[in-house]
């Protein structure tokens, strides 16, 4: 119940308690606050007892804290055989190492040697580009650096972008 509290923040209970009730009225009162305590957990036990036995036999296994929307959710998953497959993929996908590959590409970076574009796979180029700065057939390198257009002209209007 009290597993988050630190030695120094139970000193400090004690002296707050101390001072506010006096070293008199504090075993009084701890003795209520236990007796309390204890009420509390008797009454919630026994809401429990009378809440399995109406559910019936086939609830046996049924435990409270399923209720909490985490737990059941942690429990239905686990439970799944189907999502196996969707953390083994969780697993193999790095979402910082794509993240770094674009800002590579937007900043005009070479990208890592283990880059999804550009990839080198045994020897090779993964996509069957060329290892070199343009694709075959021409067509530049979108991961290179591009060069500047001449200031002096306009860039070409595109009325489907406004």
């Amino acid at each position: 119940m009290f597993s988050d509290i630190g030695a120094l923040e139970l000193v400090t209970l004690v002296v707050l308690a101390v001072l506010v009730f006096g070293p008199d009225k504090l075993p009084k009162v701890i003795q209520d606050v236990s007796r309390f305590i204890r009420k509390v957990r008797d009454f919630s036990d026994s809401a429990k007892a009378d809440i399995r036995s109406e559910l019936g036999p086939e609830f046996k296994d049924f435990e409270f804290e399923d209720l909490n929307p985490k737990t059941f959710l942690r429990k239905q998953l686990d439970q799944n055989e189907d999502l196996k497959e969707l953390k083994e993929l969780r697993g193999s996908f790095d979402l910082k190492k794509e993240m770094n590959d674009v800002a590579d590409a937007v900043h005009g970076r070479e990208p890592q040697p283990s880059a999804v574009n550009g990839a080198v796979v045994n020897g090779s180029p993964a996509s069957g580009l060329p290892a070199s700065g343009s694709a075959a057939g021409g067509t530049p390198d979108l991961l290179k650096k591009q060069d500047k257009p001449d200031t002096t002209e306009r860039p070409p209007y595109d009325s489907d972008a406004t």
